[in-house]
């Protein structure tokens, strides 16, 4: 059965797609979890591997440049062999990579391995929700995108929980064994409920764009990753961040002049398309830095461990999800822009609240703020996603789906680095101005640090809830109408 007859041959029903979208949420969150966990394990492999944080730190910048390389082929991939086989392929290279990670000896096969891991895992979420879309008829799809948000939930805030726990009581390597009976539990059920696809086109490969694409997102994200780290005047990160920029420019001038180009950049030719993209990216980023700030502040202003930060944005994480399939019903009802407008507001508020929170704010008003802040992100992000994909053609979304995960890898890589070095640069001034032997001088100089870097994302969702107010209040239109009598 195709993806078109699923979602066309009878009347629609959440539940009869699940066991289809059960393989591809799996995949997703093995991928997003992975992005997480190593973050907090870093300490502990400097300790077992006997190295510095630096090189250790390759095993994570390893990791995200391999998925930026590969997002941008994961359109080409998709319509020359099948959504299916890819995903299948990706879920297996990237189970069978986790047990090498877990068996590495030297910090060099550890970030070799995950290299490979990241390679194997890049293309699972854009392809996933180029599927997920398809699945489901044009009146239902934001409750399907509000279903195929919860690995995007779950796993940023699952992911400092789980490696906690399993450092504190069982092994670092556990953090990739775990993967191997998700994998092949995917992959199983994945082989029998995924839709066979119609047979693979004979799609020619983009050769240009499939060079450059992922030599320019990954030269952007390394130079960004290493400014952050290094000091933005280091010279091998201006360096990549220039570089990165040129091979960038280059490439959409390549991509606009392609009959079947590897990203489909005229997309863009769209207003809707543009508008719904560049409002993800100011979302994008504010939650990106939020997701940043708020377990450091728990952890270093507030003195939990990592263990503890996890579970005490368990609340964000239950009405985050009580915001996605609530704002994936009234999307299919009302269309976007009343959704999102609601959304964001709750986001900025929250970030509001956020930037006036000190050392001694009581720990119910904290976790009150947050779990309002997670409502505003699911109510906001699947619908905007969803509005995304729906001003495109349908025939071109697996290649837009790769467009926007790059563009969210991008700016998430950019809002992560910005705001930690926004945030250092604070604290240190904040601490210069105090006076050290005070009592909680130190503290309240951190807390205002963070504060201040709070500000910066509630201005960005503020931006954001501006911009909402452009997006096109119904989403009962065709989305052919954008792209008539123009070559796409």
């Amino acid at each position: 059965m195709t993806n078109q007859s699923i979602a066309r041959s009878e009347p629609f029903s959440l539940r009869r797609i699940l066991p289809a979208l059960l393989p591809v949420l799996t995949g997703m969150l093995l991928v997003m979890l992975d992005s997480t966990v190593m973050n907090v394990a870093i300490p502990q492999l400097e300790k077992n591997f006997h190295t510095d944080l630096k090189t250790i730190q390759w095993a994570i910048t390893g990791y995200t440049l391999a998925l930026s390389a590969v997002i941008p082929l994961a359109g080409w991939f998709s319509d020359r062999f099948t959504s299916k086989k890819v995903i299948l392929t990706s879920i297996f290279l990237f189970t069978g990579c986790s047990a090498l990670c877990a068996m590495a000896t030297t910090p060099a096969q550890l970030i070799i391995f995950r290299i490979l891991q990241g390679l194997g895992g890049g293309m699972i979420a854009p392809i996933s929700m180029a599927l997920s879309f398809k699945l489901a008829p044009p009146d239902k799809r934001g409750s399907v995108m509000g279903i195929l948000g919860l690995p995007m939930l779950i796993a940023p805030i699952a992911g400092p929980v789980l490696s906690g726990w399993l450092l504190d009581y069982m092994h670092w390597r556990w953090i990739f064994l775990i993967n191997i009976p998700i994998g092949v539990f995917s992959l199983i059920w994945g082989i029998k409920h995924l839709p066979d696809s119609n047979l693979g086109k004979n799609v020619k490969l983009d050769i240009w764009g499939a060079i450059l694409a992922p030599v320019s997102f990954s030269a952007l994200v390394y130079g960004v990753h290493s400014g952050s780290s290094e000091g933005w005047a280091n010279i091998p990160a201006l360096m990549s961040i220039t570089m990165g920029v040129i091979l960038l420019a280059i490439f959409i001038l390549v991509e606009i002049q392609k009959k079947e180009p590897l990203l489909e950049l005229r997309s863009f030719l769209s207003k809707e398309f543009s508008k719904g993209m560049i409002l993800t990216c100011l979302n994008w980023t504010a939650l990106a830095g939020s997701a940043l700030l708020i377990p450091l502040f728990l952890q270093q202003v507030r003195g939990f461990s990592s263990f503890e930060s996890g579970l005490l944005v368990i609340p964000q994480a239950i009405m985050s999800f009580i915001g996605m399939q609530l704002g994936g019903r009234l999307f299919d009802k009302y269309g976007a822009r009343p959704v999102v407008f609601v959304g964001l507001v709750f986001l900025a508020s929250a970030l509001g609240g956020l930037s006036g929170i000190r050392e001694t704010s009581s720990l119910e008003l904290l976790i009150g703020i947050i779990a309002f802040m997670g409502l505003g992100q699911g109510l906001a992000t699947m619908p905007l996603s969803t509005y995304v994909l729906k001003s495109a053609p349908e025939h071109l979304i697996s290649r837009v789906t790769p467009l926007t995960a790059s563009a969210q890898q991008v700016f998430g890589s950019f809002a992560v680095a910005l705001m930690s070095g926004f945030l250092t640069s604070n604290i240190k001034n904040h601490l210069a101005s105090v006076t050290a032997d005070l009592p909680g001088a130190q503290a309240g100089a951190m807390s205002a640090g963070f504060c201040d870097t709070f500000l910066i994302s509630m201005i960005l969702a503020v931006c954001g809830v501006i911009m909402s107010l452009f997006l096109r209040k119904s989403e009962k239109y065709s989305t052919t109408n954008h792209f008539k009598n123009k070559e796409v």
